[in-house]
């Protein structure tokens, strides 16, 4: 299992608690992926709340297929106090890749169910249709909303954060295609069509861009924070706290009373650096 310095969000670390916790009350000797879906399903944050409302649970079949899964050889983990098996190892590889493709520094609970998911191991307790709505609901970037009307906007630290302006498009749009996406940049190539552009960059102490955030940008949609984006390098250090917030200030200055973020990857961080919540499929 490739354990060399993954961090995990808090979500995470509370479904790996459970999972263990599961497999103890149940007195199963060895954690399995059964149990890993188990604590995902009880997890009520995030994306994770609606699993359990969509998704029909047969605790009896479950329960059966631990006790199959169980006869795989054991084996000691860094992540847990009780032994795993070899299909556990496979999905926290498969999970860490997912992490590494999407460029994050931090492993989520979608990373995880998508492995569960498309290493089959999961494939005798659920059904096709429940597969695909695990996909839908828990593993892609889901659109987030934040009250803008009483928002106490923090403290943050604006050393390095500007806002763009016209002179910056071609540097700007170039950093993010080479440190993002072709789509991406295009969409910000379209915000500097304005004669104000609502965008900020953020800069290292040699000027250098280090980040970005857009509002009212993606497809003239207003009211929609987004994209935004810090290279690897530069994470966890508040930059993307600061870059968030400018914008959202100027959203409320502007008038709107929610700020839509669209289709957000790390829904932990926005949950905890503006009080979004995930807004439910229909």
């Amino acid at each position: 299992m490739s354990e060399l310095d993954i961090q995990f969000t808090n979500r995470m670390n509370s479904i790996l608690k459970r999972a263990e916790q599961e497999a103890t009350d149940s007195k199963d000797e060895v954690i399995t992926p059964i149990h890993l879906f188990l604590a995902c399903l009880q997890e009520k944050g995030g994306a994770l709340g609606e699993l359990s409302l969509k998704i029909v649970m047969d605790r009896k079949k479950f329960r059966d297929q631990i006790n199959i899964h169980i006869i795989s050889h054991s084996i000691k983990s860094n992540y847990f106090n009780m032994p795993i098996n070899e299909e556990v190892v496979r999905v926290f590889d498969v999970s860490i890749e997912y992490m590494k493709r999407y460029n994050q520094v931090y492993l989520n609970e979608g990373h995880l169910l998508k492995a569960l998911i498309v290493t089959n191991v999961l494939d005798d307790i659920l059904s096709d249709e429940s597969k695909q709505i695990i996909l839908s609901i828990g593993t892609t970037g889901r659109d987030m909303a934040t009250h803008l009307g009483s928002y106490v906007f923090p403290e943050v630290n604006s050393d390095g954060i500007r806002k763009a302006n016209k002179r910056d498009e071609e540097v700007l749009v170039n950093f993010v295609e080479r440190n993002f996406s072709t789509e991406w940049a295009q969409t910000v190539k379209s915000g500097f069509l304005t004669s104000a552009p609502s965008l900020y960059i953020a800069e290292n102490e040699e000027e250098q861009i280090i980040g970005f955030a857009a509002y009212d940008v993606y497809l003239g949609k207003k009211g929609y924070f987004g994209p935004m984006g810090v290279i690897t390098s530069n994470r966890n250090q508040g930059t993307g706290y600061a870059l968030l917030h400018h914008c959202l200030r100027d959203m409320k200055e502007i008038g709107y009373e929610y700020a839509i973020i669209g289709g957000a990857g790390p829904l932990e961080f926005y949950e905890k650096a503006c009080h979004a919540v995930v807004i439910p499929q229909p």
